[in-house]
């Protein structure tokens, strides 16, 4: 696998590379993209990180793998290219944005926008099979994403982790909540959305907390470049 990756976050992660769990999980995803369909193209495997350096983090928000539908995983999760109808968990995360900040909002699906201002929107599992959700964990991912939270909850200081659902919950678990602000809520899929997602005003919460810390807000609406 042509590692292709943001010098910040190969230091951050530099004990997983040679590590032998990453060894296998390598050949399973060269594998894959070889002989089937696999989610995003090969060149946005670590888009997350590439559009967020590690030292430029602000906020985290967890997902839990690419989208399996042609043409939508881009490498960022709840994201997709311009071009692509929005998914109905993007649908209802857009709806809570507008809820939430009180002003109308119509955009496409590409949130390169907020990862520009340091948003890192990280799934756990970075690669799916073509109309197979989920088909791509436990082999790995989980323990290189893990390590990445992990890197930014001990190095860091001050970053807001947005955990939407039980599995970005679990994931979660050990970011220190002294040192960083945790908001968690039900996740936006059609299926819990009504049932603690819309209400939960994530993106508000997060802002007034950077800003007490001195931080520049999240521009969620807007087109800011960072």
């Amino acid at each position: 696998m042509n590692i292709r990756i943001d010098s910040t976050w190969r230091e951050a992660l530099a004990e997983q590379w040679g590590a032998d769990y990453f060894a296998r999980l390598a050949e399973f995803v060269r594998a894959e993209y070889a002989t089937t369909t696999v989610y995003p193209p090969a060149g946005k495997i670590f888009a997350a990180f590439d559009a967020c350096p590690f030292d430029r983090v602000k906020v985290v928000i967890l997902g839990q793998d690419p989208y399996p539908g042609a043409g939508q995983a881009n490498g960022l999760c709840f994201s997709v290219n311009p071009d692509v109808p929005l998914p109905r968990s993007l649908t209802n995360i857009y709806k809570e944005l507008a809820s939430d900040l009180g002003r109308e909002f119509t955009a496409d699906g590409d949130l390169s926008r907020w990862a520009r201002q340091g948003v890192l929107m990280l799934n756990s599992v970075l690669t799916v099979r073509a109309g197979a959700p989920a088909s791509h964990q436990g082999q790995g991912w989980e323990r290189f994403t893990d390590a990445a939270i992990e890197a930014l909850a001990r190095q860091r200081e001050g970053l807001v982790f947005i955990l939407w659902g039980a599995y970005a919950q679990r994931k979660g678990a050990m970011i220190d909540r002294g040192r960083h602000c945790v908001i968690e809520s039900a996740h936006p899929s059609p299926l819990s959305a009504a049932r603690g997602f819309f209400g939960s005003r994530p993106f508000s919460r997060a802002n007034a907390y950077l800003e007490a810390r001195g931080e520049t807000p999240v521009d969620w609406i807007g087109t800011s470049q960072g």
